[in-house]
């Protein structure tokens, strides 16, 4: 009688287990699964109404790519060549800056802050093309 009543409470507890975990999933919705029809028929995916016309490829390239160009400046720049980089181009949230505007900021010519923006970028190039991606 003992071992009937284990198998019993055993088996009780499975299915239980199955009603929780059903239970829990039951409000998972998955990107890919079909969720409604269009007008003509068509099986919608949440995936295609969420869809913002971007490419997803591309937009994980570019952060990928930003990310690296930060480590770059970090790495192969001088202070000033970061600073004028940074104000130039509205790096880690700044607005952009026109190069007469930088040059005023640090009080040197708009034409120092051009030649010492094109190092800058020349050295960052350099680095794209030796670094492997």
């Amino acid at each position: 009688m003992r071992k009937y009543q284990s198998q019993t409470e055993s088996i009780e507890n499975e299915i239980l287990m199955n009603f929780r975990a059903t239970k829990k999933s039951a409000g998972d919705v998955y990107i890919s699964e079909p969720i409604e029809t269009d007008k003509d028929g068509n099986t919608l995916t949440l995936i295609d109404l969420m869809d913002d016309g971007k490419d997803i490829n591309q937009q994980v390239d570019m952060m990928i790519y930003s990310e690296q160009l930060l480590r770059f400046i970090d790495k192969c720049l001088t202070k000033r060549e970061k600073k004028i980089i940074v104000m130039r181009y509205g790096l880690y949230g700044t607005l952009p800056r026109t190069q007469n505007e930088v040059a005023e900021i640090l009080d040197i010519s708009r034409s120092y802050v051009s030649r010492i923006e094109k190092k800058a970028l020349e050295k960052l190039r350099k680095m794209y093309e030796t670094t492997p991606f």
